[in-house]
């Protein structure tokens, strides 16, 4: 069954546009009296548990790594799909406040407000998280379709058919105002923009060039113009710059070089066991894996899981760990299109081994910096802020990637988590250790300003 139909079996005046909703109530939008009498009579969103959000945000995962989405796009995948899921059940959650007014370009009144009445926020949160993974994942129509019906099935159970009806209507209504919003980020200029990019003319021989067998002028030259959720632009967390590039053999650079080199042999011979289990634990190339920032929405879906997390709570820890990765990459992505920079197999191979090769494939883009640290300094960084120094056993792998037969690996903490994800590019070979460290702090940066600036709970 496809989504219109769908809502029009739950919904028979679903064929008119949804936006004639009655607007009666706030969305949470600042109000002294956040939760007028109809609302309040609906119980609130932290009476029910996660599966929702961790069921839909473990399907988007899945289906990431089956159709084969890069990085880049699946953390603005994520982004939006944690602002829908939070904004949806807003009306839920008395305690909280809406991001309307703090993302940026997101003013508040872009969501419509709900009805005076009674709603299931489970049920609002499969039908916004359905339109939404529908607008991204188009070609997953099937599996989503499947797992809307697969809630809905479940709600209509313990659920009055106006009840139901009106809350598919509302999520429906949020999805569409989040997606509207995500329209007007610089996404429909990125072909044009692509197609057009001219590298920039380099001091010395240091520019970037794709290794065999990839070509061109690397993956999305222009994703670093997209706009960002909450810090100000790409440039308030840029990296602090690398180092001069030089082929001297006392240079910084080719000592650089030589660290990876001497710590990986050729292709991770010199690794330690640990070590190269690492750098293959947190490759999360796409295909085999939901890529990089997927990996941080598995943990947010454990976090709600095993600790647990209501559904209120669940949904703040989705959008901020939605919002850190998808600015992470922003910012990361500027800054490799800026800087342009080689990797360390075509510097290795040209100044100190012309047969040397990396653990991990070189992906085809610069160095500088990189998008694993840069993002996982992020996400580490505003679930540290949530949920404080939490100790885990990361079962990403072994829940969602079976097939890689991975050993789950744990920590004492988000924060430990994110420096073992960002040195694992450096016992892979694709990265130097500046790559990390900056790309480490310029994640951090973002998380900082996300904790400082997005507030989630009412004052």
């Amino acid at each position: 069954m496809n989504s219109n139909t769908l809502l029009q079996r739950v919904l028979p005046w679903a064929a008119a546009p949804v936006l004639a909703l009655v607007v009666v109530a706030c969305s949470g939008n600042g109000d002294d009296d956040p939760t007028p009498p109809g609302l309040s009579s609906s119980p609130a969103a932290s009476t029910y548990d996660s599966a929702v959000p961790v069921e839909w945000h473990e399907l988007f995962y899945t289906r990431i790594k089956a159709t084969g989405v890069n990085p880049p796009t699946a953390s603005r995948i994520f982004g939006y799909a944690g602002v829908a899921l939070y904004e949806s059940i807003l009306p839920g959650m008395s305690d909280y406040q809406t991001l309307q007014g703090q993302l940026n370009a997101f003013p508040t009144g872009t969501i419509p407000a709900p009805e005076n009445a009674p709603y299931h926020w489970p049920t609002v949160a499969n039908r916004a998280l359905a339109v939404v993974g529908t607008s991204f994942l188009a070609s997953s129509t099937t599996q989503i379709n499947a797992k809307e019906q697969q809630f809905l099935t479940q709600f209509e159970a313990t659920q009055s058919a106006d009840v139901i009806s009106r809350s598919v209507a509302y999520g429906e209504v949020v999805a569409n105002a989040v997606l509207a919003w995500a329209a007007t980020d610089g996404i429909g200029t990125q072909g044009t923009c692509g197609s057009t990019f001219t590298p920039p003319v380099l001091p010395g021989v240091g520019g970037w060039t794709p290794i065999s067998p990839a070509t061109g002028v690397g993956l999305l030259p222009c994703w670093g113009n997209l706009r960002t959720f909450a810090v100000d632009d790409t440039s308030e967390c840029a990296p602090v710059g690398a180092p001069a590039f030089s082929t001297s053999t006392s240079s910084a650079w080719y000592a650089q070089a030589l660290l990876v080199y001497n710590t990986t042999g050729d292709a991770g011979a010199a690794l330690s066991t640990d070590q190269a289990a690492i750098a293959n634990y947190w490759a999360d190339g796409a295909t085999q894996t939901g890529t990089p920032p997927g990996h941080w929405v598995a943990i947010a879906c454990q976090m709600s899981s095993e600790l647990p997390l209501a559904l209120d709570r669940s949904a703040e820890a989705f959008a901020r760990v939605g919002i850190a990765v998808a600015d992470a990459f922003t910012t990361c992505w500027k800054a490799k299109y800026v800087d342009y920079l080689m990797r360390p197999a075509t510097y290795i191979r040209a100044n100190i081994d012309a047969a040397w090769d990396p653990l991990l494939g070189t992906p085809n883009f610069p160095t500088y910096i990189s998008g694993h640290s840069t993002q996982s300094g992020a996400a580490a960084t505003v679930l540290m802020d949530m949920l404080g120094p939490v100790a885990f056993t990361d079962t990403c792998h072994s829940r969602l990637n079976p097939e890689l037969s991975f050993t789950d690996r744990s920590y004492a903490s988000f924060a430990e988590a994110g420096a073992e994800a960002a040195v694992s590019r450096l016992y892979g070979g694709i990265h130097f250790a500046f790559d990390n460290v900056d790309g480490s702090d310029s994640g951090e940066c973002v998380g900082n300003i996300i904790n400082a600036n997005v507030h989630f709970r009412r004052p």
